[in-house]
């Protein structure tokens, strides 16, 4: 019988330390699913993102750092109205490796020669219903948990905010519901008398005029309501919603890091984010050029899909 040598165990052990690493390792990759080429450190430079507003807290607070933490890119994100961003890369004031629209009808401005060929595709990935967010200390606020609040908000001397719906979706949607609103209650100057009352605001400064008492209320996604703590009412039948969708921009300075943007975004990590800011989840859905998705990331939603 041979006795081994301390040299020959301490080999064997080496060899064997190696072989469960490896099994790890292959364990821990199999089981990841879409993102997973998103989750290295190995990126590098800068990825601008231009994001709505509305996912302002996600994006500078979650995501962006967790993507920077996961892939090594630098994250620089800058949020606002979805149309006037759009407005913006359309007409060269700001550059942009991904674009995060809260509608997809704003995707769509940026197709075709005409509109700069900014865009081929985009993914829709999640919504978000309208509510009214109130500020709790409003002399309304009671009647706004009693009563249809496209009551409440003709009441005189109330403060309604809402944005502006050439610049943001939210403030065509707040139009959209208003109309809707107006047709149940068989009002029809609902939507004259609310232009005429209301006062119009950069999506940015809704939560901060609300929270300061400026405003009795505002139209909000319910996700951004739910960030900033202030409580709301739904829209009752009246159903109108944010629809997520992001995109790799044509000619991106940063192609690469855009797609691991969008790969982390999709990925298992990104989607438990964004369910835990209560964005609704679907898909993700491919829209347009489907050949013109990066081939990472299209090998990523072919996965999910399957």
């Amino acid at each position: 019988m041979t006795v081994p040598t301390r040299r020959g165990i301490r080999v064997q052990l080496v060899g064997a330390l190696a072989a469960i690493a490896a099994l790890v390792a292959a364990g821990s990759a199999s089981g990841n699913q879409t993102g997973a080429r998103a989750a290295t450190s190995s990126g590098h430079g800068a990825v601008q993102v231009l994001y709505c507003g509305s996912l302002q807290n996600f994006m500078e607070h979650d995501l962006g750092p967790k993507f920077s933490a996961a892939t090594g890119y630098q994250y620089r994100g800058v949020g606002g109205g979805s149309t006037e961003l759009a407005n913006q890369i359309k007409g060269k004031v700001r550059q942009a490796d991904v674009f995060v629209s809260a509608s997809p009808k704003v995707n769509d401005s940026l197709k075709g020669a005409a509109n700069g060929d900014w865009v081929s595709w985009y993914v829709a990935f999640g919504s978000a219903p309208v509510v009214i967010a109130y500020n709790p200390h409003s002399k309304f606020a009671a009647d706004l948990k009693a009563k249809p609040w496209y009551q409440v908000i003709t009441e005189p001397g109330f403060r309604l905010g809402r944005t502006d719906p050439k610049l943001d979706p939210k403030g065509e949607l707040s139009v959209q519901a208003l109309q809707q609103a107006s047709r149940i209650s068989k009002d029809p100057d609902l939507l004259s008398k609310v232009e005429k009352s209301s006062q119009v605001f950069p999506e940015q400064e809704l939560d901060g005029r609300l929270e300061s008492g400026q405003l009795d209320a505002a139209f909000f996604y319910s996700n951004e309501a739910l960030e900033q703590h202030v409580p709301t009412v739904d829209l009752g039948a009246v159903k109108v919603a944010a629809h997520f969708t992001a995109t790799v921009v044509n000619r991106a300075p940063n192609s690469a890091g855009a797609t691991a943007f969008v790969q982390y975004l999709l990925s298992d990590q990104g989607r438990a984010s964004l369910a835990a800011h209560d964005v609704t989840l679907s898909g993700p859905d491919v829209v347009g050029d489907k050949a013109a998705v990066p081939a990472p990331l299209r090998t990523d939603l072919t996965r999910t899909a399957g």
